[in-house]
């Protein structure tokens, strides 16, 4: 049975738009991800999650992309 859920990670290291479009764009390449929002205002990243996702799994991804979940 899967839980529809979201979860908010900060992430430092975004600039501008295209930096919130990558972070987006990695996140939502991570299987269990059905949509991410970017807020470069709050510098955080909401997730919409149809899966089982780890916090590991999404701080790897936007890490991937260049940028960093703090700890």
């Amino acid at each position: 049975m899967t839980t529809d859920q979201t979860r908010t990670l900060s992430v430092d290291g975004m600039s501008c738009d295209h930096c919130a479009q990558s972070v987006a764009e990695a996140l939502e390449g991570v299987d269990g991800v059905s949509q991410a929002t970017v807020d470069l205002d709050a510098a955080e990243a909401t997730v919409s999650l149809d899966g089982n996702v780890s916090h590991s799994q999404l701080a790897n991804a936007v890490d991937e992309a260049g940028y960093e979940v703090p700890a």
